[in-house]
């Protein structure tokens, strides 16, 4: 499924946050599974507004911090965790409209902190099993960097495994990129 934007194909991350756009209503709860820079996160704030409440998580503290910088001053609740997203569960009380995952390294950080199958599969599992009928679950991939391969592979083998009646699951890529390049997953709940 390719769509158009201003004559334009959506970027897989574009594509992400139209998918999470369409869902989200003022006031529910949301999750950023991993906050990187905070870009989804005050994305997610404006979605939810003074009502909502987001949920960040992140195993790097320079991603917390810069985080929460970014979304000082916005009107949803935010709450910032200094831990990897496998943990959610622990965090979140259900349910929950929307959870984003960006996996892969902090941009213009260390590239050897990376999530992993080990870590992100299990902290999928928590978000299908906190998130409300009709949610949707975003997993941009990125399998071009040492191990973002191999958590890709384990990514989708688990979404492909899940039984269509409960999920649907949609992969959206640019087939004809060179270098491996990001795909996006969509899980949608019924």
């Amino acid at each position: 499924m390719w769509v158009w934007l201003s004559g334009m194909v959506m970027r897989p991350i574009e594509m992400a946050q139209e998918a999470v756009r369409r869902v989200v209503k003022a006031g529910e709860c949301v999750v950023d599974a991993t906050i990187g820079n905070g870009h989804d996160t005050l994305f997610l704030c404006e979605l939810v507004g003074e009502c909502g409440k987001v949920i960040g998580f992140d195993v790097q503290a320079t991603a917390v911090a810069s985080t929460r910088q970014r979304v000082e001053g916005v009107a949803a609740e935010v709450c910032l965790h200094a831990c990897g997203h496998e943990e959610m569960a622990a965090h979140v009380e259900g349910p929950v409209a929307a959870v984003m995952f960006n996996l892969g390294y902090l941009p213009r950080a260390d590239k050897a902190v990376i999530t992993t199958a080990e870590t992100t599969l299990p902290a999928l599992q928590q978000a299908l099993e906190l998130l409300r009928s009709k949610g949707v679950i975003s997993v941009m991939c990125y399998p071009g960097h040492e191990g973002g391969g191999a958590e890709a592979e384990a990514v989708v083998a688990w979404a492909g495994a899940l039984d269509r009646s409960e999920v649907r699951v949609l992969r959206y890529e640019m087939v004809n990129a060179p270098n491996h390049p990001a795909f996006l997953l969509l899980l949608e709940k019924q």
